[in-house]
């Protein structure tokens, strides 16, 4: 299995290094593994939801 570093997912989802570590930390991300100070991700790793987005689909229905 092959691991990437926060800094490569941060350019592969488009979000900072800093909330890629915060995604971890809050062990959000499945297989993330911390080691000497750094966090490991599987390279096939989908990113979470945010859970602060509302979509749109729901949004509509909570109008009702």
């Amino acid at each position: 299995m092959e691991y990437m570093t926060t800094t490569e997912f941060a350019e592969k989802w488009n979000i900072s290094r800093r909330r890629v570590t915060k995604l971890c930390t809050e062990g959000r991300i499945v297989g993330a593994v911390l080691k000497s100070n750094m966090w490991l991700i599987p390279e096939n790793t989908e990113k979470p939801d945010d859970p602060r987005r509302v979509r749109k689909n729901n949004a509509e229905e909570n109008k009702v």
